[in-house]
């Protein structure tokens, strides 16, 4: 990360420019590119309190480093944006060479996800809409963005995109709807 961008993620974790999540972790940018998107040990939420330790999801399936099966994407917050790469296997297809819809979907539902959470905040999808506008194929690389459009209160509204990393071209876009829970509700939700 450069010194500007370090600078613009230091702002947007204040609460400026992109009008970031309240509760985000503050201080240095060593939670960037973790695996799964753990917050960096020693990192605070803006209350002062510890984000939740040991509740790091990683069994899931996108970005879990223990899931035999699974993706395992990294995410990594620049310049306002949350994003990671994925280049699709022959198991994902779901027409001969051609990426099944709904990794694709995974993928992009986790690189929003992972804005809030690289923040120090928990949240799930309420809803999402994703439109597909080319085949993403076996073997092509796809640059992954993430990033929220607007907020009010509880609810997040974020943007994913899927671009091929050849040419740049928009494999996808989703839009979703996070809802933002405290950190009781997310051990409820987690089983905790």
């Amino acid at each position: 990360m450069t010194g500007e961008s370090a600078k613009a993620e230091n702002r947007t974790r204040a609460g400026g420019e992109d009008g970031a999540i309240t509760r985000g972790v503050s201080g240095d940018a060593s939670a960037e590119g973790r695996r799964g998107g753990t917050p960096a040990s020693g990192s605070r939420l803006r209350d002062g309190s510890a984000p939740v330790r040991g509740l790091a999801a990683n069994k899931c399936f996108v970005c879990g480093p223990d899931n035999p099966i699974g993706l395992h994407l990294t995410f990594r917050l620049e310049d306002g944006v949350c994003v990671s790469e994925f280049t699709p296997g022959e198991n994902h297809q779901g027409y001969p060479g051609v990426i099944h819809g709904g990794m694709l979907y995974s993928a992009l539902d986790d690189v929003m996800a992972n804005w809030l959470y690289l923040r120090g905040a928990r949240a799930y999808t309420a809803k999402c809409e994703i439109r597909y506008r080319t085949p993403a194929r076996e073997g092509e690389k796809l640059e992954l963005v993430g990033r929220q459009t607007a907020r009010k209160r509880k609810l997040v509204e974020m943007e994913g995109i899927a671009r091929r990393a050849s040419d740049g071209e928009v494999v996808a876009i989703a839009n979703a709807t996070f809802v933002v829970i405290d950190e009781e509700e997310f051990a409820g939700v987690v089983g905790s």
